[in-house]
């Protein structure tokens, strides 16, 4: 049988998502809570790895297991023995031709972004930070140029291993809410440390650094020397994973991520 989950984590509990030799990632701590309730090896597949200090709130795996468990089980039974910071939020059956990664029609990340004078405290971890002013409707007028179908070599890390930099980008909105900037973006697929890379260029744009148009010489440059740093990981939410209807999984994850004014 052939099983999804819907899964959270707070990343940084964990080194990242995909499976270490020193069992510190969130892939290590659910095989382990899955062999526990299923009774035999279990190995996963997710939708999208995330990298050390990266959240989610949608991540979506599935797993193949002989054992005959009620859906509940998979999600309280595993529950009771992750750590804490990692929790199953929905279980389902799902036809065995049902792939977490390959069947996903598009992933959604949020980057929440803290622009204060005063660097978080009880948020720390959780949200990126940049002290300097930022102004929003500069950045989205850079965002509106990386919306559609580019080579994003320029945002992509010499670690990544895509076979192709061409990605589709359908959403990417800029929005003030009080003292955060949130980032939403939305594609097909993402290259290593892509969205935080493209979020490092619009703070660039943000602080004046750059006009909203170099943002687009960036992306034609495919040079990625000529593009900002990396922003740090912590403000970083994978938020939702897309599929078609046939395969009966939640429209959503169980929440959504907040800031202070929602």
């Amino acid at each position: 049988m052939r099983v999804a989950l819907g899964v959270e984590y707070d990343g940084r509990r964990f080194c990242g998502w995909q499976t270490q030799p020193g069992g510190c990632a969130v892939q290590d701590a659910l095989e382990r809570a899955l062999a526990g309730v299923a009774g035999e090896t279990v190995a996963t597949i997710c939708a999208g790895r995330t990298d050390a200090g990266v959240h989610a709130l949608g991540q979506v795996v599935h797993f193949d297991t002989t054992a005959e468990r009620p859906e509940a089980a998979w999600v309280r039974g595993v529950n009771a023995l992750l750590p804490a910071g990692c929790a199953v939020n929905w279980s389902c059956a799902v036809a065995p031709d049902f792939h977490a990664r390959y069947s996903a029609i598009s992933r959604c990340y949020r980057y929440l972004l803290l622009n204060h004078p005063v660097r978080p405290a009880l948020d720390e971890g959780r949200t990126g930070w940049f002290h300097m002013p930022l102004e929003t409707e500069c950045m989205q007028r850079a965002a509106r140029l990386l919306i559609g179908e580019y080579d994003f070599s320029a945002f992509r890390s010499a670690e990544c291993q895509a076979r192709t930099p061409v990605r589709t980008v359908t959403r990417l909105d800029v929005t003030r809410r009080g003292d955060h900037v949130v980032f939403d973006v939305c594609a097909n697929a993402f290259l290593h440390h892509m969205v935080r890379n493209i979020v490092g260029c619009l703070v660039y744009v943000g602080k004046g650094k750059h006009p909203p148009e170099w943002l687009g010489e960036v992306l034609s440059g495919r040079d990625r020397a000529r593009a900002a740093p990396t922003i740090e990981a912590a403000g970083l939410y994978l938020a939702q994973v897309e599929y078609e209807a046939r395969w009966g999984l939640p429209d959503a994850p169980r929440r959504t991520l907040f800031t202070s004014n929602e």
